[in-house]
């Protein structure tokens, strides 16, 4: 193999291999001229306190509803019989937010017919819905929502009638 060392980026290329092959075979073994003090306050990765636990929970509608984000609390609502918590997605879910008729409360059919409607709400004091009427498109649409959920929020409890 011939290589041609008379263009001047032949020549700077095989200056810089010649170099990192140097550095790499005779690595250099001189002590650094200051103590690194980066660790000296501490590791920084380390978080302040600790984030608040969630624990996973059986809810009824009665006891899902005060989680409805007022005053800046927690927003849980559920799909298919599971609790997310919402917090995290505030603006969509909140008082003021374009999902916020769903916060602290049962979210399936609303979810399942693509409709923020509030007549897509089931009370807290009447039982859950049992969502018999609900075609096979819709059952999909309310699927699709749940992994979307699942994947993006923390799962915190489950939605039964009676505790």
């Amino acid at each position: 193999m011939h290589v041609d060392l008379g263009t001047p980026v032949n020549t700077a290329l095989f200056l810089y291999i010649l170099y990192s092959v140097q550095r790499i075979v005779f690595p250099s073994t001189s002590k650094p001229k200051t103590v690194p003090t980066e660790f000296k306050g501490g590791y920084s990765w380390k978080p302040k306190s600790h984030p608040p636990t969630v624990v996973f929970k059986t809810y009824t509608p009665k006891m899902l509803e005060p989680f409805n984000g007022e005053d800046g609390g927690r927003i849980l609502l559920a799909i298919n019989g599971t609790v997310f918590d919402v917090t995290a997605g505030r603006s969509f879910y909140g008082p003021n937010g374009m999902y916020g008729n769903f916060a602290g409360r049962d979210a399936s059919r609303g979810m399942a017919k693509q409709s923020f409607d509030i007549e897509m709400i089931t009370p807290s004091d009447q039982p859950l819905d049992k969502l018999d009427d609900l075609s096979s498109d819709e059952i999909e649409n309310m699927k699709g929502w749940y992994e979307h959920f699942a994947n993006k929020y923390i799962i915190c409890g489950k939605l039964v009638n009676e505790a």
